[in-house]
């Protein structure tokens, strides 16, 4: 970073995002070096070299020639420490809620049907589109993710307390459990050519064995 001092060279290296899998090596959120750092030291995480999949301790990584050659760009030097950034860290540790759980809520129904009507189509915008039960709650039906989509305000009152098949109106997919890589936010400008085998979706739909 021409022009740049030590310290404000250092503080940008340590607030560059990294990628955050869970024990299960999926993609869940990103966060910085600097937390990421720590999540490692205290044992909660261990860092991925991205292209050869090994993990490492601080230390290890550190010491591997081939992460200070790919990665020399980003390198945390201070007067007692000389640090390669990590890119990719997973989580060892249980954090928070459940891993695999995808919370049912308005904000991720909305990402899963991506604001778009499940009948017709539209994207009219999050203020003209409702949550439809496809099963009417008044006939038993719940809410949750199989029985749950977004329909237009014209979609909306034409189905009215039917079911699609009553109504004459046709989904446009079936409503399932979205994958937890879909609720992955990568901000525009974040994503890092390293993450890509990791956010692909092909990858993570692949059923592996028990």
């Amino acid at each position: 970073m021409p022009g740049a001092s030590p310290m404000s060279a250092v503080a940008a290296v340590l607030t560059r995002p990294v990628l955050t899998l869970n024990r299960h090596w999926r993609a869940v959120k990103t966060t910085s070096v600097l937390n990421a750092i720590a999540l490692v030291m205290r044992g909660r995480a261990v860092i991925v070299d991205p292209e050869t999949y090994e993990e490492h301790t601080l230390l290890s990584w550190g010491e591997a020639a081939r992460a200070q050659d790919r990665f020399r760009s980003f390198v945390i030097r201070t007067p007692r420490l000389t640090l390669v950034a990590p890119e990719v860290i997973r989580l060892v540790a249980y954090e928070g809620r459940s891993e695999g759980t995808v919370v049912f809520s308005r904000r991720n129904l909305f990402k899963r049907d991506r604001y778009t009507c499940q009948y017709c189509g539209a994207q009219p915008g999050p203020e003209s589109l409702t949550i439809d039960h496809v099963l009417p709650k008044s006939r038993g039906g719940k809410s949750e993710w199989t029985n749950c989509v977004l329909a237009c305000l014209g979609c909306n009152a034409k189905k009215a307390d039917r079911t699609p098949d009553e109504a004459r109106m046709t989904l446009r997919r079936a409503p399932k459990k979205p994958a937890w890589s879909v609720l992955v936010n990568i901000p525009r400008g974040e994503r890092r050519l390293s993450w890509e085998q990791f956010l692909s979706k092909a990858y993570w739909e692949v059923e592996l064995e028990p």
